[in-house]
């Protein structure tokens, strides 16, 4: 395997590039579909930045050997129901999940839900049994993409590449990139997506577009219809800030042409983020997009791992915690894998405060803002110096990463440190690293296809619009070029429009019953009045926001928050 000069990349976004290691450089690979030979500024980030290269134990180098047994020791010292682990998406590959069959065996507490797509995928599985989009060439046939929460041309660079001709709407309260780049922009208000999917069922009716053959095929949009239709056209209007002009608008670009739906994460970063989602899921499906031989599909963050066999067991005996409400100062130890929650999980304070009461240890390839807290720092090896295959949620193909380069002497691969762990406390069941690998290389999953669709026929949500006071603002998140999470180059500014009365440079705080921070003010009128938006990766903006979970799927609610603003 390590004769082959393919690698992947090993960042958390939908295209799962694929590269070639030449003569000491990286190139894209032409070959590999979809990446296609381009590389993307994130991929061109990661292999620029500095990776670690020593263990660091209390402030001070050490070496591997030490680093292992600084944490055996600990291991062994601690009941494994005090310890908790909790690994990142920063690192990506099948590979990477082999730690938490260890600590799973050891008696760990882990964590359950997700701070990225939890909500929408629980919504997804509720109407359609299974989490994965349709072959990527669907995607390819479609006259139109709506986009709906997602900024498609910047999280998705080399799937837009294959599209960017095609004839875009967007919905989405911030005019992102895509949604200047489209045909049609509704800059809806925040969380009113659901009422904004039953007006639209309602205008499918009207104009004779509902696709009859599929809604009777599954038997179970007549309450869905009903749902839609309980409500007065202009109050749908009045809630979600689009005009009947532009629905008119919006049916008018998609008549008989063939229409994909695009779906992104901040449509369910609320408390009924599931049932929202399921809505919208409806909605396509009344308007025939599941139906392949009309239209191409509703795309959202599949499960990329659907049809494969897992490979590392990881039942546990403990009742797992949710991972938006870890209270890290719970635990004796905490091992985190790649993630970097003092930036990136609920509630920055609580998370500070939490770690500084544990012994953390942090595994990782870089230095990152949990560093600052952890005890003890282990190395792993880069995605260049480790064998590995990595699997796409954003379409069906898989990118093929071989170790081009020899690991540094004190770093260790996940697998590696894995075997150590398995080997030292005497347990088994750990596969062979060629035996996991070769099963994902060779293994191609059958495609899925519909079983059943349940339409969701009620839904109750609470308005953040109905609690919001005049001098509120809604809390928007968004993903921006050149910044994946918190890695690269990080954006802490806030954004307001100009007409709020605030002007670049100004610093402000921004408070929520959740806690306050400081910003400094940048203006676009490509925010909505009503709005305050942070790009994701702002080291500031998580201290504003909620560490309980979503109402179904023990997961993060990032946009549930309405917010303040006092001149500083």
């Amino acid at each position: 395997m390590s004769l082959n000069n393919k690698i992947a990349c090993p960042l958390d976004c939908y295209d799962a590039c694929e590269a070639v290691f030449e003569n000491g450089k990286i190139k894209g690979n032409k070959k590999h579909y979809p990446t296609n030979g381009n590389m993307c500024a994130n991929f061109i980030s990661c292999i620029k930045q500095e990776y670690l290269k020593t263990p660091i134990y209390n402030n001070a180098e050490i070496t591997l050997n030490e680093a292992l047994n600084v944490l055996v020791e600990k291991l062994k010292e601690v009941k494994p129901e005090n310890s908790l682990f909790y690994k990142g998406s920063g690192n990506l590959g099948v590979m990477q999940s082999s730690l938490k069959s260890f600590f799973a065996k050891y008696g760990s507490i882990l964590t359950q839900g997700s701070l990225c797509d939890g909500g929408g995928g629980k919504g997804i599985k509720a109407t359609r049994g299974e989490v994965v989009n349709p072959p990527l060439e669907k995607l390819l046939q479609a006259d139109v993409i709506i986009v709906w929460g997602r900024n498609f041309s910047v999280t998705s660079s080399h799937m837009y590449e294959l599209v960017k001709n095609k004839t875009f709407i967007t919905i989405d309260p911030i005019k992102t990139h895509i949604a200047k780049n489209s045909e049609l922009h509704l800059a809806l208000n925040p969380k009113t997506d659901y009422e904004l999917a039953l007006l639209l069922t309602r205008f499918a009716y009207m104009q004779d577009l509902e696709d009859e053959e599929f809604c009777k095929k599954f038997e179970t949009s007549e309450e869905f219809f009903e749902l839609a239709k309980s409500r007065p056209i202009l109050s749908y209007e009045e809630a979600t800030g689009v005009s009947l002009e532009d629905i008119n608008r919006f049916f008018e670009i998609i008549e008989n042409k063939k229409v994909a739906l695009v779906l992104g994460l901040g449509i369910q970063k609320y408390y009924e983020g599931a049932n929202i989602t399921r809505c919208i899921d409806s909605f396509a499906a009344f308007l025939g997009l599941h139906n392949p031989l009309k239209h191409c599909g509703v795309w959202y963050l599949s499960n990329s791992k659907y049809g494969y066999e897992e490979q590392f067991n990881s039942s546990t005996k403990h009742q797992k915690i949710d991972v938006s409400e870890v209270d890290f100062s719970k635990y004796e130890l905490v091992f985190i894998q790649g993630a970097n929650p003092v930036v990136s999980a609920p509630n920055t304070k609580r998370v500070i405060e939490g770690l500084k009461s544990s012994f953390v240890i942090y595994l990782g390839i870089n230095i990152n803002d949990t560093c600052e807290y952890a005890d003890l720092i282990i190395p792993a090896c880069s995605f260049l110096q480790k064998d590995d295959v990595r699997l796409s949620y954003g379409h069906e193909y898989k990118a093929i990463s071989n170790k081009v380069q020899e690991p540094l002497s004190e770093t260790i691969s996940e697998y590696n440190l894995t075997k150590y762990l398995f080997d030292t406390f005497k347990f088994d069941g750990l596969k062979k690293e060629k035996e996991i690998l070769d099963y994902y290389i060779k293994y191609q999953p059958k495609a899925y296809e519909f079983e059943k669709f349940e339409f969701i026929d009620d839904i109750e949500v609470e308005h953040l619009y109905e609690k919001k006071l005049k001098e509120q603002y809604y809390f928007t998140t968004a993903k921006k070029k050149k910044n994946l999470n918190s890695s690269f180059k990080i954006d802490n500014y806030l954004y307001l429009n100009p007409q709020t009365g605030y002007k670049d440079g100004d610093i402000v705080t921004l408070s929520s019953k959740y806690g306050n921070a400081k910003f400094e003010v940048k203006t676009t009128f490509d925010v909505k009045e009503n709005c305050v938006l942070c790009y994701a990766g702002n080291k500031n903006a998580n201290y504003l926001t909620p560490y309980q979970s979503d109402e179904s799927s023990h997961s993060a609610m990032y946009q549930e928050v309405l917010v303040n603003i006092e001149l500083s």
